[in-house]
């Protein structure tokens, strides 16, 4: 079996039940607890999962997609509406699972654009608008998280090219990087890295530093954050200093 296929069950594995010891994997997957041991350790080294004694472990407590959707509205209102300035009418735009990106959609009706995303939140939003071109990515449906997700969405990402990626994230480091709670979505959300030749982070003053056990990406990665954190907070200093443009959006740039 080849390691890429091992890495996705082992994986999915963990997913499903949390957990699972060297020896149960090496006997699902008929490998040797030696090629089971490289493979978690190449899959903790790319932010996937964590190590435990004999085993290891995934952690998704993200909150459902409803649930944080309601959550700070105001704030996510006016960073989406910062970054619709940034986007031009004819370009192509990913959108992610985030519920900011969500907010960022209710501010591109009308628009001349191509829209490219796994959120349902998303798609529901634009689907009547005929003024966009709008392209669901494939995949499993994650009915709590509202999207798509799987090697479905990753291979179609693989044939699309975006000027703009807009994400969101559970959490940035001290250090700027990028970081999520929820396994499942970082895979396709890298893929969207790669194929945007732009990448904004939409991230509120709650996020920084926030929460994630793992990693998205490294601040190099990301050429925009737009938040309503301070302009003195030390998450943003260090994104500065990594060569991010930072952009302040104040919850009274959208009134109310």
């Amino acid at each position: 079996m080849l390691a890429e296929r091992r890495h996705q069950l082992i994986l999915q594995a963990l997913r499903s039940g949390g957990t699972a010891s060297v020896t149960d994997l090496a006997e699902q997957l008929d490998a040797s607890a030696a090629t089971i041991r490289r493979d978690l350790l190449k899959l903790e080294g790319d932010g996937l999962l964590t190590r435990v004694h004999g085993g290891a472990v995934v952690e998704e407590d993200q909150p459902p997609f409803d649930e944080a959707a309601s959550v700070q509205v105001r704030e996510k209102d006016a960073i989406a509406a910062q970054a619709a300035t940034m986007i031009e009418d004819g370009q192509s735009v990913i959108l992610d699972s985030g519920t900011t990106v969500h907010r960022l959609a209710l501010q591109l009706h009308g628009r001349r654009l191509t829209v490219i995303t796994n959120n349902l939140a998303v798609y529901d939003e634009l689907i009547d608008d005929e003024n966009i071109d709008l392209m669901l990515l494939g995949g499993m449906v994650i009915r709590e998280s509202r999207m798509l997700d799987g090697f479905m969405a990753e291979d179609n990402l693989r044939q699309v090219h975006a000027d703009w990626l807009f994400m969101g994230a559970c959490g940035l480091r001290p250090g700027g990087q990028v970081m999520d709670t929820t396994v499942a979505e970082v895979p396709a959300r890298r893929a969207m890295i790669a194929a945007s030749d732009k990448v904004v982070l939409l991230a509120d003053k709650s996020k920084l530093p926030g929460t994630g056990m793992v990693k998205i990406c490294d601040p190099e990665d990301l050429d925009v954050v737009i938040t309503n954190a301070s302009e003195d907070d030390a998450t943003c200093m260090a994104l500065r200093e990594a060569g991010v443009r930072v952009i302040r959006a104040a919850p009274d740039a959208v009134g109310g």
